[in-house]
């Protein structure tokens, strides 16, 4: 039997090489259960953002190499997701064998969720196997279109466990009070939907990373030459955020000249120089926020307070996330909150109720809407 899996493999590459294999890992188990009932294993996914067209440094070779390594057996990488040559080769699969598709969007008909594209796709296997949580949010062709085609559809073992996991998390919020909801990384927009939906839940939000930063500048604050994500300020305007009772931000920041500065200088919020970069949040938001993730019985946290990836400006992430893993009920998401528990807080992961590696899709959950993968 041929199994056409969509998977998220949508990791990070590095001159070549694949650095992080987490999502690659996360999917092992579906993989090898399917290799165990003798299946002919067909997997596609996205890597990045090519925009329709093929993108050298974005094809799935290093994937297909890093997942090769992992399942101990090779996995073909085939020249393309449809055509000819990639139907012959899917036909000439033996039981057991694993062949993994070229990156889906270097066709434009993927994002555009094409019938005929999603049809083709569709072509390569006999039952259909979603296991891309990551995507789950995405209207694409190989995640939506592709599912009408299949009369068997399963969900793999991935995306079975970030259900049940999130499922729990969120049940407990009415019963482990106080709810709290930590929110950081680079740009608002993405998590403007989740504070408008859980500020009717929440008995805190805590702002940090660069989000902050255009309700800031909305209020004619000086933000220095730290990054603002200036199209949203308009929104942040009509949408009154700081007038939101639960919402809290940053009491100071630390700031550098550069992003790789080797020291960094404590100042208020309101005070960030002309001169500097606000990299992180400042010792006093620190104490403040951590003194509130003590009491809570619920947290869920998606991004980061600051640039981890520089040690200097790490301490407020790693604060949070030392704090936020002694909670009753935790709930932790988004690629870049993983990188840093990965560089920072590896000892503590084990100690969060469920960690999800859905980032948008976590984001459509926690602001109400349904996965639109999951909803076929």
């Amino acid at each position: 039997m041929r199994v056409l899996v969509r998977v998220d493999y949508n990791v990070p590459l590095k001159e070549g090489k694949v650095v992080n294999n987490e999502r690659i890992k996360q999917t092992l188990p579906t993989i090898r259960w399917l290799l165990e009932q003798e299946c002919r294993v067909v997997l596609m996914s996205h890597l990045g953002r090519p925009k329709g067209k093929v993108v050298e440094e974005l094809r799935m070779n290093p994937v297909a190499e890093e997942l090769s390594k992992l399942l101990g057996k090779k996995v073909l990488k085939l020249d393309d997701c449809i055509g000819a040559d990639v139907e012959s080769a899917v036909a000439s699969m033996g039981k057991g064998e694993v062949v993994l598709l070229e990156n889906t969007r270097f066709h434009p008909e993927e994002k555009a969720n094409d019938p005929e594209f999603s049809k083709r796709l569709a072509e390569l296997g006999e039952v259909f196997v979603f296991e891309a949580f990551g995507t789950a949010h995405r209207n694409d062709a190989s995640t939506v279109g592709v599912q009408a085609h299949f009369n068997e559809r399963y969900i793999g073992f991935l995306v079975e466990r970030e259900i049940e996991g999130i499922t729990k998390v969120l049940q407990a919020i009415e019963s482990k009070r106080p709810f709290v909801l930590v929110l950081g990384g680079k740009k608002i927009s993405d998590k403007l939907g989740v504070i408008q939906y859980m500020s009717k839940h929440a008995d805190y939000i805590l702002i940090g990373g660069a989000m902050g930063f255009p309700i800031l500048k909305a209020q004619g604050k000086p933000i220095g030459k730290s990054y603002c994500e200036e199209e949203a300020i308009p929104i942040v305007k009509a949408q009154n955020l700081e007038q939101v009772p639960a919402l809290s931000l940053p009491l100071d920041y630390l700031v550098g000249e550069t992003l790789d500065a080797t020291s960094a200088k404590s100042v208020s919020s309101e005070e960030i120089p002309g001169d500097r970069i606000a990299l992180d949040i400042g010792e006093e938001t620190i104490r403040h926020y951590t003194e509130i993730i003590r009491r809570a019985g619920t947290v869920i946290w998606n991004g980061p307070m600051g640039y981890f990836e520089n040690p200097v400006f790490a301490r407020g992430t790693i604060a949070v996330g030392k704090a936020v893993a002694q909670a009753p009920v935790s709930l932790i998401g988004g690629g870049d909150t993983i990188s840093a528990i990965e560089q920072h807080l590896k000892e503590y992961k084990s100690k969060y109720s469920h960690v999800s590696t859905g980032g948008g899709a976590l984001l459509e959950l926690l602001s109400g809407r349904p996965l639109v993968a999951l909803n076929q």
